[in-house]
Parts: C-alpha cells; structure tokens; sequence
C-alpha cells in the first residue's frame, strides 16, 4: 500500500484533475494527458464500497481506521485527495463513523487535511472575488477547477458527518457555519460547487431550530435572490438572480447543479417551519419560481446527465407536494381569493396569493403544473417498470411517479371545496382527467407497479376517490378495454398481500386494507360499481341475475374466498381477514348482490363460513398485553363471521333445498341441536352427503362458548391527572378538549378510524398539550417545567393506551351483537329447525342472564344481553302455547292443552333468581332496567299460567272426561295446576328474599325516572302484587305512599284542561300504568285492597278528577279545527274513563246490604256523590246507541250499569234523571234483536261472542236494579205502557221483562247448542281435513299464527285452543243468562204473589205460559248445569200463571 500510495503521489501531477460529469463535456482524459486509473485510487474506492455495503463494520474496527490515518497524509494532488474524500463521506454513514470523521478533520491527526482547510479555503476565495469587485477589473477570475473538485469532495464529507451525527453531539461541532454561504453569490463559482455547499448547509437545516433560523439568515443574506416579475411584465433590467443562473448558465451548460440543490435547500428550511399561520404568502415568490421557472419548462430542456431531469423534477414535486400538505384551505381564503381574482400587476397581489390555492386552481384548469405531472404519470406503469430495472435514473423517476400520485390524491382533497365557489372556469380534476380517458386509465394502471408498494397504495387511493365521483367509471374502463387487466391487477396485489410474511405496522399504508376498504366503501354506490367489476359480477346485465364462479374467473372475490377458507397467519392477515368477512357481508346484505353471492355462499364449497363459528369463533383470544391489536381484530373478524351467519338464516328461503341445507349446516354449526326434520333433509341431498356438517360432537352449543368468549372485562379508559396538572389547574383544560368532539381538521383533537371508532388523533392532541406548555412557561420553576414535560408525556401514553382500549370496547360490542343477531334470528324465525327447543331456549336465557349479572360485564353488553332474552322469553312462551312437539302422528287431544313444554320449576326459579340479580347489579342505567323489567314482566306472564287465559278450567275438564283414559288425565290436570301454584309460591319466596333492594329500586324508577321508565316500573309493582300471597308487597307499598302517590298523580292529571302538550302526551302512559297498579290492588286483594284505597281517600280523588273534559264530542268544531292528533289526544283520555269507572265498581263490593235500608252507608253516600259529580259522564254513557256500539263503550257502558244498579236505587231525589235513563235503557235492550247489532254481526267470531257476552252483562245489571225495586223497596210494575205514566217518563213493567225473559231462553238454547256443537268439532277435530281445519282458523281471524310451512297437527292444534276458547265463552254465557233468567222469574213472582197484582195479570200468564214451558224443558247436558233449583222456580212460576190464568 505504501508503495501504491507513492506511485501515485509521483505518477500524478499536482495540476492533475479528476474527470467530472460536471465540468466542461469538451475536455477529456486524453486532452489532459495523465492517467486516470491509479492502483492506490482504485483501493480507496474499493474499501468504500465495501464499507458502504455492510456500514456495521466500521464500529470497533481499529485496523480500518489505521489505513484512514495512513491513507490520509502528504496528498500532493487533487484526484487521491478526492478519492480519500470519498472513502471519509462513505465512512460518515452512521453515527460512530461520522463522529470518528468529525474527529480525524479535526487538525490533530492531518496537517491539510481538516475542516479548518474546508472553511478558510472558502474564506480565502470570497475575500479574493469581493477585492476583484472593488478593483476596477469588470471580470471575476476563474474558479479552479482542481480547488472547486476539492472542495466538493470536502462539502459531501460535511454533509454527511452532520446527516448522520449525533443529534445531541453534532450541534457543538460547527458553530460558524457562514463561510458556506459567501460563495453562494459569485457568478464565477461553478455551478456544481454551489449545489455542493447547498447540499451540506441542507443538513443543517434539521440541527436545532436556532441553526435553522441562521441559515434562514445566511440565505437571505448570501444567496442569490430569487426576483419575482408581476404577470405581463418584463424585468427592467437583468439582475443575476437563481432565474438567470438557471435559464443562462446553468441551461447552456445543459446541467443544474445550482437550481437543484436551491430548491432541496428551500424545501428544506419550509418543511421545518411551525408558524403556517400565514399560509405560505411570504414563500409566495419561490413558489412563482418553482412552478413558472423551473417545473415549468423543465420537459424541454436538454440535459448533459439524464438524471439530473428527474433530480430537477423531483425537487419541483416535493415543493408541491409539501404546499398542499402543510397548508389547508379555509373558507375565507376561498371567498377572498375569489374577490380578488381580477387581473392585477402589483407586486402586492402576488404577496397575498396563496401558493396551495394557486397550485389547486392549476389543476382544476389543466395548466403547466397538471400538464407536467400528468405527463409523467402517462408514461404508464410498463414503462416505468422497464427504466426502473434499466435506467440509472429508473429509482428517481419512480419517485416522481410516486410524488405525482400523492399529489393528485391532496388535489383531489381540496378541489370540491374550490369548485362550488370558482365554476365554470374551474372544475373539479374528475372532469379535467374525464376530457381525455387515458389520464384515468394511467393513474389507475400503476396497481401493478409492485415494486414500490407505496405507488400501488396511491392508485388504489384514486381509484376510490374517481370511482365515487365519476357514476360511469366502470363504463369508461370497459369502453378503453382495460376493465379485464385491472381485475387481475386488482386479485394479484391482494394474493400478493396475502402471502406476504411481514407485518405491516401502519394500516393506511397496507395494500390489502386499502383494497377491502375500497370495495366495502363502493358496494352501495350505483351499479355496475368497482365492486362489481372487481368481483366479476355481470357488469354488462342486470347485477342480481350474475352468476358468480370464483373458480374458473380470476378475481378479488377469488382470492377472499380462498383466505377465508384457510384462515392462515393470523398475526399478519387478520386486519385482512376482518374486512373480508366484513365485505362479505355487506355484499350480502346489499340488495343487487345479495343473491347471488348468497347463491355461492349456500353450496356446500362455501359453508365453512358456519363451520369456521366452531373453530376461529371459539379459539381463546390473544392476551391483551401481548397483541391487543390482534385481539381487537379477531373480535371484529368473528362478529362479521357471525353477521353472516345471521343473515343468511334469515333471508334465505328454506323451501330451497339449498338454502334449506345451508341453514342447517348454520344451525348445527353454531346451536349443536340437529332438528327433527334434518333427518329428512336427504331428499335434498346428494348421496354419501352428511346431514349435520358440525365436526365432532352433536350436541355440542358453540353459541354458548362464543358468548364465554366475547365475556370479559372492559379495558379501563378512565384518566388519573398527575398532581401537578390538578394544582394548575389545568385539568379541566384536558377535560374540555377531550370534551370537544370536534375531529382534528375541525380544530378538535379526533379522528375517526377505518372501522368508524372515534380515537384521539395523537399528533392534534400534542400540539393542544405544547400549547398549554408554552402559557404555562413563564409560571413554573425549571424542576416544574421537566415535571410538567413528564407529566403531558404521561397524557400521550394514556392517550394511546385510550385509543387501543376503545377500539377493544368497541369490538367486543362488536362482536356481541353479532352473536345477538344470530341467536336471536335462529329463535325468532328458524325455531322450527331445531329440536329440544325448551331446554335450548333456557340455556341461551340462562347464559345471558348469568352474564348480565356478572361484574364483567359493561352496562351497554348487559342491555344487548337482556335483548336476547327479551327475545328467547317470547318464543319460550310462544313454544308452550303455539303446538306440542314430539308426537309421531298428526291428531291433537285435550290433553295436548295442559301438557305443552314448560320448563321445570327449578329452571323457573333459576333464570327468576339471575335476573333478580342482574336488575341489582351496581353499574346500571335506566334504559337497562326498562328492558330489565320487560323481561321480568314477560316472565311473570310465562310463569302466570299453563292454560291459555281464555279456556276456562272447565271445558278442559268436561273434555278430560270425554276421553278414555279420564280419570289419569284429571290427575294430570290436577298435578299441573299443583306445580302452577308451587312455581307462583316459589316466584314470591325469591323476590321476598331481596324484597327490599328490589322495591326500593323500583319505587326510585317510578317516582323519579322518565315518563316511559315510570310507566314500566309501575306495571313491575303490579306484577310484583299479582303474585303476593301473603299481602307484603302491599305494605311495603303503602310504608312507601306509592300508592297515595299514584291516587295524587291520576288526579292531577285528569283535572287539568286538556292542553294537547307533549307533556300530557307522554304522561298518559304513566297514568295508565298507575291506573293498572291501582285496579290490580282492588283485584287481587278484594275488599281489602278496596278497602285500603277507600282509606287513602281515593273517592276524593277520583271526584275531583273533571272527567268531562275528556268527553268526546261530534262538533263540527272539532272535526274542521282540531287535527288528527290532537283528536288522538282526546280519545286517549276519553279511554281512562273506563279505569275510573272500574276502581268505582270495585268500591261497590263494599256495600253491605244490610246498611242500605238505612241510607247512612258512607260508600254508598260517596259513590253517589262521584256519579252526581260526573253527571253529564255518566248520562252521555247510558244514552249512547248501542246499536252501534263497539266493545269499548259496552264495556263503559256494562260498568255505569253495575255502579248505578247497586247504589242508585238509594238515592230519592233523581236530579241526574239516572232512574230514567236505565227505564229507557231497559226499554230498548230488553224488546232488542241481540242478532241483529252491527257488533254481532262482525266477521271475527270470537269477538262477537265476547260483546254479546258484555250486553247481557249489561242485561243483568238492569235486571239487578229491578229485582232490587222489587225486593227491597216492594216497587211493583205496570204489566205494559198504559195512560197512567208520568208525561215524558217510562216505567219499567212486567211486559218488558217478559220480553228479557224469552231473549234469554233463546239465547240460552242457542248458546247450549253452539257449545254442544263446539265440543263435538273438538272431538272430531283429528278427522277434519286440512281445508275444514283452515277455516275454522280464518273464522276465528288466526291466520297470522299459522304459516304455508305449518304441518297439519299445528293447524290443528291452533283450531282446538280457539274452539276451546269459543266454548269457554258460551260456557260463561250460560252462567250470565241463568242468572239474568233467575232474577227476572224472581221479580214476575214477586208480583204473582201480590194479591194486589195478581188480578191484573191474567191476559199477560197467557203470553208468560209458552215461554215458562220452554224453559223447563231445557236440557242439563247442552247447557252444562244442574238445573234443578232453577226449574223449581220456573215450575212455581208456572204453577201461579196457570192459576192466573184460571181465575
């Protein structure tokens, strides 16, 4: 080496100048005359390309640094000085090596080798050109060449030492840094050498930010100006300024040194500003020069090196590019510039342009910037590839690809806004690339660029962007023929993202992410879409006719399905994996493209998508610690899995042998009960083809282990402020900033993620903190000021952990209503595919009961939870009352009624103890409690009776009996109702146990909740009474005044005038619930609980009510001035009528007859005094047609009826003319047709039955008050209408009750006979043919609970309970009528008996007699009773009318 070194030091001339690109092209090796290829220069640039290929093995390597030293000394020429140069700037590569450089140029090691040589070199050269100027010389001297090369090789050691120095070491190494800008401005200085000391002042831009404000200085002191010349105007004189030097020396030279290193430089400095307040105005003139000057022509210059085009071009880009990053465009920038957009020449109006808003309206109007940088893309992806692996300029054209794409993507960003304000001279880019097609197709096209994957990433970006702008893209791409390239282009970049084995930190930048996303955000949008396209659908035909065949067509959806199926590398794929499933079910629920990619998902290829709910949807999930970003993935991944699994349950059309295979597949995946009729299923099949397509076992519920898996604690997201922010108060800054929801563009601190979570933008949120920091600055002591950095480094971290465990919060819920979907469609709606339906439905009530209650669990999962078993509790009560299952053959019995599944007593009690303790649970909510309590209520009902309520006992008995095995079956009824009355005892023992807490919260709910949590809690407390046995819930009621409260409330609101207010509106619910706590009190606890409600003063209450103001009125005021609502209003109170009117009968039962005679009875003074009260009430109730009537007034009606009948007859003074209106009333009703009212005559049967069966309640009431006329105070009636009559007044008389008397025989023989012929069809129900057995449903309008599907056991079943209902009507009927019969024979003997009357009556025995004899001969078997003391009576009637008739 020594010997190498010296031949060269001796074989070289010390004029000897090394060959650059940058000098003059005409002078050669050969013209200089001295060899180039020296032996000692080939090993320094031997030994720096192998330390510049492995940099690590610089560090220790002291033999390396002992040949530097060597090779470092005596240089006696410029060509091994800068050989040794370039060995030192490789050297500097990395921080050890730059500081072991910055050490050796020190002075200590070299004589001429050091930076002292560097700067007083640079110094030395400015003092000689500024002596030149001062002299009278006109010419500069010329800059040596051999100098101006050494001098360049020293800048790049320079710029490499301070690049990559120690950021905390490298600010003392230089600290006059000036010398490198006194050359700047010397025209003689080469062009090289100026981008040479540019480049290193560049590296020091990212020092410190004082140094960076130096060179600020040093630039605008030094360096050439760069002149701006208003638009239309010409330089009045030439200036060498940065245009000149670029347009006359730098172009003639064809090379650009100088302008390239300015425009890096510049960028540099820019990019390091923090005050963008001003938009980038005072950069205004560099910008001009950029786009006017040097990007501008940049195309048509000649250039000596190729690569220094694209280094031009590049340097250009990057100033855009950071133009449109840095600075946004507000509205006031746009109104301003649009005001101001009128031809100007000031130099002003260029300072107050703003250079985004220029370089937007450029593209926006297909200018030189637009035109440039869309020449470059028009290269096309082929040609870029083919110079990238070519050129040597190949890296630096694919970053001005790069930087082209990024540009039209913050374009596109920023030009809507600009285009509703600056149409039509300037449109939005969609328009401007639609104006020539190939524009879009090669910005779509660099997809295939796999090279830099960041360049994919941007096309795939645009493409989203135009394909939601531009409606027929899919069109356009068709029509240039590249549609199939850019489907294969597409599936490539995704399998390639799929088999790629690294894991990708950042998620915008995840090619595969991009691509999902971009076909879930396009799968809505008109078709043919890019989804479509991408996915191979029919974009030349109608999209939902498509038929999809991923198989033999190379597509997106190929590539899905495929890594779907396997479901490999989860660390690295799942974000993949989750919007997979994700796009497959938003393509399934969309409505052109769900069937057919339901059609592909049904065949028995693509069903592991049920059998993946009993693996990946079951296995544990990462540990939060260890991969919570994963475990958050996963959680998303299974909610859309189980999404689908939903859906398809729930649109597919099991009539479909497909759909109904695919179903079933879904179904014994994930519940584990194969159905009964699965075993049918393979007729549908083909041969060999399982019919359970679960692995392992059968019976096995994945549904449960997936509720296991998504249950478990919630991440805390709650801050703990250090104590220094507290005692600055500065907390509930934090506090107002996290409160803001505002995202970061909005001045917030938020963004929101590619799933829709709203996450706290880390970088807005530091800047909010540094802000803070700097008020704070001058308050604090330098210890406070590192407390307080530590303190808002705490915040960060905090924020960071917020945002992971947000979006794990958010998954989980995620996740949970999917697996709440699922479960609650397979109940709702594909129940019938399952077996052992009961016990299923009491596991999935008792799992979500067991995890509502659990501590675990967040108060938004346990309302998601207790929906579900809202929902299993409906169908659980559905399935006991809808049809019996299990029995082989298709009759129905009797026995069927009372032997429905119903779980066991202990199940019962189990799911009533958990729900107790979910509706106890400490973290709660209102709304949670509302579902609570429906639930709790639903149960109650579930658990209220065996026996549909409308099928009395006793026809279940009577047709028991009839059966062959009668006394068993009896025993079965008996044992039934035993453990129906074990379960209500149990039911109450459980609540009593936590009785206190229970009503105490409830009690809470109804008196301080909202109007709709009021009215539920106040059906709780009535459903908590129904099931008293031992009156404890009514006292802890009345300790608590509930029920005073209720007695205050209804009358508060009755008494006031009818406002039509929202808040009237709302509280009728309340008053209704109160109403139905109040009636279940004088219900369940008879005269007792009457009693007590007497005793709280509630005839008082209820008088005070101004129920006439609720009296609906047929005014034409009303009809042409109220409107619809409000007349909804009025019928709404119009109908708490009829609660008031029930608690008052109730008090009625308090009356004691004996106390009557008296008149001093206080009810009975007080139930007088209300019906005085409520005259015009009562009147326009007992004067209603009844005719015309429907069930709601009969029922108004049947209730005065009962009050007056019972109270009236002891009042003397009939001021309300009540006495008269039951007269008229008994006129009418008794002489009436029952046959032939409107209300009879209903289509729906079992209505029918029920209003006749309220209009001979109302028959009996009147009946009532005559026998009372007649017994009590020995009233005797006129035989018929006679002169006697008090002028306008009728009497009632004997004739008309005659007239009752045979309405009631005919009823009675037609009801027996209806009854007889009723329970005959229940036993010959199993030989009626499916035609007979559906009319008897459409007859009793049950249509709706049967469907096309329902076998014929089920129908009839459905036509035996309504049967069983119509009997149990008559049966009541029956009972009313006897009654009725029984009181009106009383009041005709009554009379017979009188001596007084008894001679009047013989024309009127001859019309009794026929009607007597028809009644004995009515028959105990149709009617159902033992008639013999009624027929005692009818035959004594009898016997005293013969008599009559005799004398």
């Amino acid at each position: 080496i020594k010997e190498i070194k010296e031949k060269a030091m001796n074989a070289l001339s010390p004029y000897s100048l090394p060959q650059d690109h940058r000098e003059d092209p005409n002078i050669s090796g050969e013209q200089i005359g001295q060899p180039i290829n020296q032996p000692f220069v080939s090993l320094l640039e031997l030994v720096g390309e192998i330390y510049q290929k492995e940099p690590e093995l610089v560090h220790g390597n002291e033999e390396l640094w002992t040949f530097v030293v060597y090779a470092g000394e005596d240089h006696t020429n410029t060509q091994t000085l800068v050989a040794f140069l370039g060995l030192l700037s490789t050297l500097a590569s990395s921080d050890v090596g730059a500081a072991k450089v910055y050490e050796l140029l020190q002075g200590k090691i070299y004589r001429s080798v050091g930076w002292n040589t560097l700067f007083d070199c640079l110094s030395i050269y400015e003092e000689k050109f500024k002596k030149s100027l001062q002299s009278s010389t006109s010419m500069l001297p010329d800059f040596p060449e051999g100098d101006a090369q050494a001098l360049v090789a020293y800048l790049a050691v320079l710029q490499k030492v301070v690049e990559n120095g120690n950021p905390s070491e490298r600010r003392k190494w230089f600290p006059d840094i000036e010398p490198l800008f006194k050359l700047l401005s010397y025209e003689n200085v080469p062009p090289y050498l100026k981008g040479a000391l540019r480049n290193s002042i560049t590296a020091f831009v990212k020092v410190s930010p004082q140094l960076k404000d130096a060179v600020w200085s040093y630039l605008e002191q030094y360096d050439l100006p760069v002149v701006t010349v208003p638009p239309g105007q010409h330089a009045a004189t030439q200036v060498y300024d940065m245009r000149f030097e670029l347009n006359e020396v730098e172009a003639r030279r064809e090379s650009y040194p100088s302008t390239i290193s300015f425009l890096n430089l510049v960028n540099a400095l820019i990019a390091e500003e923090r005050n963008i307040s001003d938009k980038g105005r005072r950069f205004m003139g560099i910008f001009k020069f950029v786009y006017e000057d040097v990007f501008g022509p940049f195309p048509q210059r000649a250039y000596a090196d190729p690569r220094e085009k694209w280094e031009l071009a590049l340097a250009c880009l990057e100033h855009f590019h950071m133009v449109l990053r840095m600075y946004d465009i507000k509205d006031d920038d746009i109104y301003a510039a649009f005001n101001t957009s009128g031809p100007s020449t000031s130099n002003a109006s260029v300072e107050k342009q703003l250079p985004v808003l220029e370089l937007v309206k450029d593209f926006m109007c297909g200018k030189v910037a637009f035109r440039n940088i869309m020449n470059i893309i028009l290269m096309g992806v082929d040609t870029l590839i083919n110079e990238r692996t070519t050129q040597t300029y190949g890296i630096l054209l694919e970053k001005a690809v790069h930087l082209s794409l990024e540009i039209f993507i913050l374009v596109m960003e920023r030009d809507l806004v600009l285009a509703d304000v600056f149409r039509p001279l300037y449109q939005p880019l969609e328009i401007i690339l639609s104006q020539n097609h190939r524009q879009i197709i090669s910005l779509l096209e660099f997809v295939r660029y796999d090279y830099l994957p960041q360049i994919q990433q941007c096309s795939i970006k645009i493409m989203g962007i135009l394909s939601s702008r531009i409606v027929g893209l899919v069109q356009l791409l068709l029509k240039e023929d590249v549609a199939k390239s850019v489907i294969e282009d597409y599936a490539a970049c995704l399998e390639f993202r799929f088999d790629d084995f690294q894991v990708i930190e950042n998620t915008k930048d995840d090619v595969g992410v991009l691509i999902l996303q971009l076909l879930i955000d396009n799968i809505c949008r008109p078709a043919p879409n890019i989804t479509h396209l991408l996915l191979r659908f029919d974009v030349n035909g109608p999209i939902e006719r498509t038929v999809l065949k991923p198989k033999s067509h190379y597509s997106c959806l190929k590539i899905i399905l495929d890594n779907l199926e396997k479901v490999t590398k989860p660390d690295i794929n799942a974000l993949l994996h989750e919007f997979s499933f994700q796009l497959m079910y938003e393509s399934c629920l969309d409505p052109l493209t769900c069937g057919p990619v339901m059609d592909l998902l049904s065949t028995t290829k693509y069903q592991f998508f049920s059998k993946h709910v009993g693996t990946i949807g079951v296995s544990p999930l990462p540990k939060r610690n260890n991969n919570q970003a994963l475990r958050i993935s996963m959680l998303h991944e299974r909610a859309w899995l189980l999404k689908i699994q939903a859906l398809a349950l729930h649109v597919s059309d099991i009539s479909s042998s497909v759909y109904r295979e695919a179903c079933l597949a879904i179904l014994s995946d994930a519940f584990g009960h194969c159905a009964e009729n699965m075993k049918n299923a393979s007729m549908f099949q083909s041969p060999g083809t399982p019919i359970c397509t679960s692995s392992g076992l059968m019976n096995r519920n994945k549904v449960l282990e997936l509720l296991e898996v998504v249950q478990f604690r919630c991440p805390d997201t709650s801050m703990k402020y250090p104590q220094l922010l507290s005692n600055l108060r500065v907390e509930s800054k934090i506090e107002e900033i996290l409160r803001n929801s505002a995202t970061s563009e909005f001045g917030g601190v938020y963004y929101f993620s590619e799933r829709g979570d709203r996450l706290i933008d880390l970088d807005a949120f530091h800047q909010k903190l540094i802000q803070m920091s700097q008020e704070l600055h001058t308050q604090l002591s330098e210890s406070e000021k590192g407390e307080l950095k530590e303190s808002f480094h705490r915040m960060l971290k905090w924020a960071w952990r917020y945002n992971k465990n947000l979006e794990e919060q958010a998954a989980q819920l995620h996740m949970l209503t999917s697996w709440s979907q699922i479960v609650e469609v397979a109940v709702s709606r594909r129940m019938s595919l399952l077996e052992n339906r009961s016990q299923l439905l009491f596991e999935l009530l008792d799992a979500s009961l067991g995890a509502t209650s659990s501590p675990d669990c967040s108060v938004k999962m346990a309302y998601i939870l207790t929906n579900v078993a809202l929902t299993c509790m409906a169908k659980l009560r559905d399935e006991r009352f809808i049809c019996p299952t299990g029995a082989d053959s298709d009759a129905v019995t009797c026995l069927d009624i009372i032997s429905a599944k119903q779980l066991s007593n202990a199940a019962c009690n189990s799911l009533l103890f958990k729900l107790i303790m979910a509706i106890m649970r400490n973290e709660s909510s209102e709304t949670l409690r509302r579902r609570q309590y429906a639930l709790l209520l639903s149960y109650f009902q579930y658990c209220g009776s065996i026996l549909d309520s409308d099928v009395p006992p006793s026809v279940i008995r009577f047709l028991l009996l009839e059966e062959q095995e009668g006394d068993d079956d009896e025993l079965t009824l008996q044992n039934v109702l035993k453990e129906q009355s074990e379960l209500a005892r149990a039911n109450f023992a459980i609540i009593r146990k936590e009785a206190q807490a229970v009503i105490d919260l409830v009690t809470k709910d109804a008196i301080h909740g909202s109007e709709t949590g009021k009215a539920i809690s106040f059906y709780v407390l009535d459903s908590l009474v129904s099931i008293d046995h031992e009156k404890y819930f009514l006292n802890q009621l009345q300790s608590r005044g509930i029920l005073r409260s209720c007695l205050t409330d209804v009358s508060n609101y009755l008494s006031k005038d009818m406002s039509f207010s929202s808040e009237f509106s709302q509280r009728f619910c309340t008053i209704d619930a109160q109403f139905s706590l109040l009636l279940r009190i004088t219900h369940h606890y008879g005269k007792h609980g009457s009693q007590i409600l007497l005793s709280m003063g509630a005839l008082q209450n209820l008088s005070s009510c101004s129920l006439s103001g609720y009296q609906k009125k047929g005014s034409s005021r009303l009809n042409s001035n109220v409107v619809k609502e409000r007349a909804g209003e009025i019928d709404k109170k119009w109908s708490l009528t009829a609660p008031v009117l029930r608690i008052i009968t109730s008090f009625t039962s308090l009356v004691d007859s004996a106390d009557f005679l008296e008149v001093k009875n206080k009810i009975v003074r007080e139930i007088v005094d209300f019906a005085k009260q409520h005259q015009s009430i009562f009147n326009s109730i007992l004067r209603e047609n009844i005719s015309g009537a429907n069930a709601f007034s009969l029922e108004r009606l049947n209730m005065v009826v009962s009050i007056l009948s019972k109270i009236w007859a002891y009042e003397e003074n009939d001021e309300c003319s009540y006495v008269q209106d039951l007269f008229s009333m008994m006129h009418s009703l008794f002489s009436l047709d029952f046959g032939s009212l409107n209300f009879i005559q209903s289509p729906n049967m079992i209505e029918n039955q029920k209003s006749e069966l309220v209009l001979f309640g109302i028959c009996f009431g009147l009946i009532s008050y005559l026998y009372f006329l007649a017994t009590k105070k020995n009233m005797r009636f006129q035989i018929s209408d006679g002169d006697n009559n008090k002028l306008g007044q009728q009497q009632p008389t004997l004739q008309m009750v005659s007239n009752l008397l045979n309405s009631v025989t005919l009823a009675l023989e037609r009801v027996g006979e209806e009854k007889y012929l009723l329970l005959n069809k229940v036993r010959d129900l199993n030989e009626l043919s499916r035609k007979e057995v559906d009319e008897i449903i459409k007859v009793c309008m049950k249509q709706d609970c049967i469907s096309p599907n329902d076998n014929i056991r089920k129908r009839r079943y459905i036509a035996m309970i309504d049967l069983c209902c119509m009997a149990g009507n008559r049966d009541q009927l029956i009972t009313l009528l006897l009654q009725v019969a029984e009181c009106a024979i009383t009041i005709l003997l009554v009379h017979f008996h009188d001596e007084a009357c008894a001679e009047d009556l013989s024309s009127f025995s001859d019309e009794l007699l026929p009607l007597l004899e028809r009644l004995e001969h009515l028959k105990e078997d149709k009617v159902g009773r033992n008639l013999k003391l009624f027929y005692r009576s009818v035959s004594t009637l009898k016997e005293m009318t013969v008599r009559s008739m005799t004398m």
